[in-house]
């Protein structure tokens, strides 16, 4: 197991962070697939459409055809929200890194092992916080597969959490959803609390996939001195 160590980002890391982003977003496709089968209602299309083609024409080929077209059509469903959030990622905020993160109060880091980034976590201020908070958002938490459970996970989003302390941030808050289960233990674990549940867009109501709301709570100066 070699060492790692976090650091902040750097121009020359801007090709591998966006393939981890990119390798990211391409690993959450099949556990959607996999949900949407699971679905009743994508039991029923896909028992109910074959079966009416069926005894309407009682061709078998017509009925295993399009039992493979339907499965083809699921399979570019559970593909669309993921390559939807990664094209207005890789055309807003990591079209330029260091532009994007120059904002005060904000920043992006990477996690280095044998030369090589293994990981990375970002953070942005929220930028219209609930009244009379400070709120950060932490984002693009990834670790390269071969890399995981090594505790680097945990180490950039702790990284994060003592930066938010140290420019006062009174909470961090993250969107993740019920595909990204391991990410969500890890985040419970380091005491976020899940505030709500919502869906972004129709397609992700279609796929039964809410955003899961989560926040940490830091504490005040008055807070730690009492």
């Amino acid at each position: 197991m070699a060492p790692y160590h976090i650091r902040k980002y750097q121009e020359s890391d801007c090709k591998t962070v966006v393939a981890l982003f990119c390798l990211g977003m391409e690993e959450h496709i099949p556990a959607t697939f996999r949900h949407m089968l699971k679905l009743p209602r994508t039991l029923l299309l896909l028992l109910g459409v074959p079966l009416t083609l069926l005894l309407a024409t009682g061709s078998w080929f017509l009925t295993i055809m399009s039992t493979l077209i339907l499965l083809v059509f699921l399979r570019l469903l559970a593909n669309y929200p993921w390559k939807i959030i990664e094209i207005n990622c890789l055309r807003t905020e990591l079209a330029d890194i260091s532009k994007s993160y120059s904002v005060p109060g904000s920043c992006y880091w990477v996690a280095e092992s044998g030369g090589q980034v293994v990981g990375t976590v970002s953070a942005l201020p929220v930028g219209d916080p609930p009244l009379g908070k400070k709120q950060l958002q932490l984002l693009h938490l990834v670790v390269a597969v071969e890399h995981r459970g090594q505790g680097i996970a945990k180490a950039l989003v702790r990284t994060l959490l003592q930066f938010a302390r140290v420019e006062g941030y009174n909470e961090v808050i993250i969107e993740t959803t019920i595909m990204q289960d391991r990410a969500q233990v890890l985040y419970q674990a380091m005491g976020f609390q899940e505030t709500g549940r919502s869906f972004e867009t129709i397609i992700w109501r279609i796929l039964a996939i809410p955003k899961i709301h989560l926040l940490h709570r830091l504490p005040s100066a008055q807070e730690k001195g009492l």
